[in-house]
């Protein structure tokens, strides 16, 4: 299956060429009438719903809707302690991962790296292998802006104490096993949920998330 996920508050805009197996129920879009900024200009405020586009090309219309958008990109890591343990962050009431916007003629790599350093205080060990890109759409004075984030698995020798960059907003960063993310879960963006998916913590399309 060739699925896009563009991520709104709690909101998840799927497009793809069949439909996303989960128990969560998935409203459908037409795709011939569908405009982006009017879809997100009449979505509720405080819901947590899922949407379809479903097409035979996933890719084109996903650029389609992106052509219209102001892009940013940024880039973070799931980074995991010498113990297994995984670092996570607290900022604006919710549970994430460290993350920020790329600086310019740095690259995403680099960006991702010096992100979670700045914000939890620790020197990255290794930061190899790239683990999937999310995208997050949101309002930026009188533009939408889609955010693109590239993130990266990370590793650290130890497990050093954390220092949360409270300047950026962030008030805790703790060292979580696979077995302590209930309150992650109940807390967090469903764009962190793909990132735990593909790094392993979780299972795809497990109830428990959704």
């Amino acid at each position: 299956m060739k699925k896009y996920s563009i991520y709104i508050n709690d909101n998840t805009l799927f497009i793809a060429d069949s439909k996303p197996v989960q128990e969560k129920e998935i409203q459908e879009l037409s795709v011939e009438s569908f405009d982006f900024k009017l879809f997100y200009k009449n979505l509720p405020s405080n819901v947590n719903s899922d949407f379809l586009l479903l097409t035979a090309d996933p890719k084109a219309l996903f650029k389609q809707i992106k052509n219209n958008l102001t892009l940013i990109k940024a880039a973070g890591g799931l980074v995991k302690s010498a113990k297994g343990n995984y670092l996570f962050i607290f900022r604006n009431k919710k549970w994430d991962l460290p993350k920020g916007k790329v600086e310019k003629g740095e690259k995403m790599r680099e960006a991702g790296l010096r992100e979670v350093e700045e914000e939890c205080g620790v020197m990255i060990y290794s930061n190899d292998e790239k683990l999937c890109k999310t995208y997050h759409v949101y309002p930026m004075g009188s533009k939408l802006v889609l955010k693109k984030t590239k993130w990266y698995s990370m590793t650290v020798k130890g497990e050093p104490k954390l220092i949360p960059q409270k300047e950026e907003g962030i008030t805790k960063a703790r060292w979580l096993s696979k077995f302590e993310l209930a309150p992650v879960l109940i807390n967090t963006y469903p764009s962190i949920i793909q990132v735990l998916e593909v790094g392993s913590l979780l299972q795809e399309g497990d109830s428990v998330l959704r």
